[in-house]
């Protein structure tokens, strides 16, 4: 893929001798923020534009030179892997019509990855979902990639964050700046300057404590975990020794934290670049309209339209 060229150098080992080649997709959850479109549609096939959230998703991980992604599905959610699958019949149609463009698209999804996929029974926390991988990923260092958010491949994060897993052998997670009010959504963290040695790999900062869904009053700072981590296979013995945290639920923020209190080194780096978060429906929203309007062949048809629309509800309400 193009984005790829993107990549940093891939010079140097983790401890273990081994790099993050698997990602793990935990998908299990019940999506109530978009009832009643989710109650027989997964949330990751919701569209954008013409791709579902978790093309995306998968396309950011083949980017990153991952080849093996886990999907954590639950029940319901079979259809997720079918998008992956290969269409004989829809694609010999096409060919027949001549259709080469819709063609290689619907042909895309089964040639990003091998697809892998385990049900996860109850979902009890992102935590939980994380440790069905264990016998996917066994102690290697993988990648787990929240399935409802994705970044701009003209601005990678993962590459650097496994290249960065790589040289420390510990945890690597990604923040974004969040406002002070939004720190009651996402595990939050206390940081400090990071090593010299590895600041070529971006805006790095060493972590230092992390804290789940704090209010804004006792978070440590506005650096909000992304859904994007790099993590050791040690994390799956953590899991089995934390008890339910924020929510009742099994937290992976919670395992973490006991891996950086017993010297498990934990780095971030944090993100500049564009991030969608189809999360909730108002950014799924406007990932829609950010994505449609960079489009070529949507973009300036799309633009116009939306910049008129834009005016006439302004004037409508204004009288």
């Amino acid at each position: 893929m193009s984005e790829a060229s993107a990549t940093p150098p891939m010079t140097s080992t983790s401890p273990s001798g081994q790099r993050a080649v698997k990602a793990v997709i935990p998908a299990a959850g019940l999506a109530t923020r978009f009832l009643p479109a989710t109650k027989a549609v997964p949330k990751e096939l919701l569209p954008v534009v013409d791709r579902p959230v978790l093309q995306y998703i998968v396309e950011e991980a083949a980017a990153a030179g991952i080849g093996d992604v886990l999907l954590i599905t639950g029940r319901g959610k079979t259809s997720m892997v079918d998008h992956f699958d290969r269409q004989p019949y829809l694609e010999s149609r096409l060919e027949e019509k001549g259709d080469a463009e819709r063609l290689a698209a619907v042909r895309r999804p089964s040639e990003l990855a091998e697809i892998y996929t385990c049900r996860q029974a109850e979902p009890l926390g992102l935590g939980h979902a994380v440790s069905y991988a264990e016998s996917h990923v066994g102690d290697a260092p993988f990648a787990v990639l929240l399935g409802d958010e994705f970044v701009d491949l003209s601005e990678p994060l993962l590459p650097a964050m496994i290249e960065l897993q790589a040289r420390t052998g510990g945890i690597v997670l990604a923040f974004l700046e969040v406002a002070p009010e939004e720190t009651k959504r996402y595990g939050i963290a206390s940081v400090a300057p990071a090593e010299d040695a590895l600041t070529d790999l971006g805006e790095v900062v060493k972590v230092t404590g992390l804290v789940e869904k704090p209010a804004p009053e006792e978070a440590p700072s506005n650096l909000a975990v992304l859904g994007r981590y790099v993590l050791p296979g040690r994390i799956f013995e953590a899991i089995k020794r934390t008890g339910p945290g924020s929510g009742g639920e099994i937290q992976l923020t919670d395992a973490m934290a006991l891996m950086l209190a017993e010297g498990t080194p934990v780095h971030a780096i944090v993100y500049r670049g564009t991030r969608y978060d189809t999360g909730m429906p108002l950014g799924y929203l406007q990932a829609v309209v950010q994505i449609a309007a960079k489009r070529d062949d949507l973009g300036p048809e799309f633009r116009r339209w939306l910049a008129e629309f834009v005016a006439a509800d302004a004037g409508a309400q204004g009288t």
